[in-house]
């Protein structure tokens, strides 16, 4: 079995894949656990080894661990837990043997994250063609892939509930609101916490509705767009921008590479 970790500035995602006769993979089972990098490998280890035996998963079964994190500082423990507690060295998505096999044509490709990397390989391999790929994480990032899967650029917007952080965090009288789908289509609010609400979430689908459109101008040729992220369900209901709408595509993404790396 392969364990993967996605290390992201909010949570970490633990998930555990099964390959089939064929190659394909299935995941078999997920744990999340909110970031902290100086959760010591020892940590990690108490709260990962019980969920593992829930789940009747034994620690030998388990024969390669891959790991892509944008927490540098979360490394060198989660390393500590793959050898102490494993006994395996972990691959890291993006280096040595888990380097990218897909051309980062951009400015400086070593700036590339490793979460959108992972996101541009796995909606490549899945879907195929030109492509926009759109991650709702903390922050919300808009990538343009060619038919070639080669990565040609893209942007970054602060996350929805980084938007609502900042507009209560830097106003005295707004209340503190919860990020959901508007009761209705209007966008003329009557209290305050309706108004703030349209705001924020119809003020963000019309900016990544309009995004998604100048990228499909600038690409020149029809792209399939791909949501994923925790808030791309949320969202698909209230545009009809997305093509495919993929929870799992960072983890998928660690599990082709993965594979990927054993042929090296």
């Amino acid at each position: 079995m392969l364990l993967a970790a996605d290390v992201g500035n909010t949570n970490v995602v633990f998930a555990l894949f099964t390959y089939g006769d064929d190659g394909t993979h299935t995941i078999r089972a997920r744990w999340r656990i909110a970031t902290d990098p100086r959760r010591t490998g020892d940590e990690y280890a108490v709260w990962l080894l019980q969920l593992l035996k829930i789940e009747g998963v034994e620690r030998d079964e388990i024969t390669q661990i891959i790991v892509a994190s944008v927490v540098p500082r979360a490394d060198h423990n989660l390393t500590v837990l793959c050898q102490k507690y494993f006994g395996i060295t972990p691959l890291f998505a993006g280096q040595g043997a888990a380097r990218w096999r897909f051309e980062i044509d951009v400015d400086q490709p070593s700036s590339l994250g490793a979460d959108r990397a992972l996101n541009i390989l796995a909606a490549h391999h899945k879907y195929g063609g030109d492509l926009i790929v759109v991650d709702f994480g903390t922050a919300t990032k808009f990538e343009a892939v060619d038919f070639t899967g080669a990565y040609k650029g893209g942007s970054i917007a602060p996350g929805i509930n980084l938007s609502l952080d900042a507009l209560v965090g830097k106003t005295a009288k707004l209340p503190r609101i919860a990020i959901r789908a508007p009761a209705s289509r209007s966008v003329i609010g009557r209290n305050t916490e309706d108004q703030m609400l349209i705001g924020v979430f119809w003020g963000y689908v019309a900016m990544m509705e309009g995004m998604v459109a100048r990228m499909k101008t600038e690409i020149g040729r029809p792209a399939k767009v791909v949501a994923t992220g925790g808030l791309a369900i949320l969202f698909d209901d209230a545009t009809e921008i997305f093509d495919h709408v993929d929870a799992d595509l960072t983890l998928d993404g660690l599990a082709i590479l993965a594979r990927q790396a054993e042929t090296v």
